[in-house]
């Protein structure tokens, strides 16, 4: 999985979130708000980062559904 030229890997990402502060609960928090505010972008952005469409969708999911009672 190699991101767009220019771009940063997933892994880069997650190190830059744990830099500021954000632990797993943070981060899945952050993915469940992004999929339910800007489910659109959420998308682009998990392409952006060289996902496949299947990881695409399976991140998607994980965040609708891990989401249900904390909105």
């Amino acid at each position: 999985m190699n991101p767009p030229q220019g771009g940063i890997s997933k892994e880069q990402w997650v190190e830059l979130f744990e830099a500021t502060g954000l632990n797993e609960a943070t981060m899945q928090r952050w993915h469940q708000l992004f999929e339910a505010r800007y489910p659109e972008g959420h998308a682009s952005f998990l392409t952006w980062l060289g996902e496949s469409a299947q990881e695409v969708e399976r991140i998607r999911r994980w965040s609708r559904e891990s989401a249900t009672g904390q909105e």
